[in-house]
């Protein structure tokens, strides 16, 4: 009985150490392309948890995009604004970082991005 438990409880802390790791929640430098004139980008991206949903603040170019986002340890959906600028991003875990694409609303081309966790 004792032996089951031990096992148990070991399953637990592995299952537990690697949920935590493909976790979005943190701060990472990204590089992308834009998908309007394929022009390359860099920043950063800071991720939190709020509830169920996470608050993604992006810094580029001195211009800050506010998103929300839903999703687990295997990908991420952020629907982003800022001013007049809105759209959508789709992200999924690559190890402990993450790579996604993504597009203004009414858009017709993609971006590509990836996080790499700081």
């Amino acid at each position: 009985m004792r032996m089951q438990f031990i096992c148990a409880a070991a399953i637990f802390f592995v299952g537990s150490v690697f949920a935590q790791a493909a976790d979005p929640a943190g701060s990472y430098k990204i590089e992308g392309n834009n998908p309007d004139h394929g022009a390359d980008y860099s920043g950063t991206v800071e991720v939190t948890k709020t509830g169920d949903t996470y608050k993604v603040i992006w810094m580029i170019d001195g211009t800050k995009y506010i998103g929300t986002g839903i999703g687990d340890e295997n990908f991420l959906a952020v629907s982003y604004k800022s001013g007049d600028h809105t759209g959508l991003a789709l992200y999924g875990e690559k190890g402990d970082n993450w790579i996604g694409i993504w597009t203004h609303a009414g858009g017709k081309a993609l971006g590509a991005e990836k996080w790499t966790r700081q």
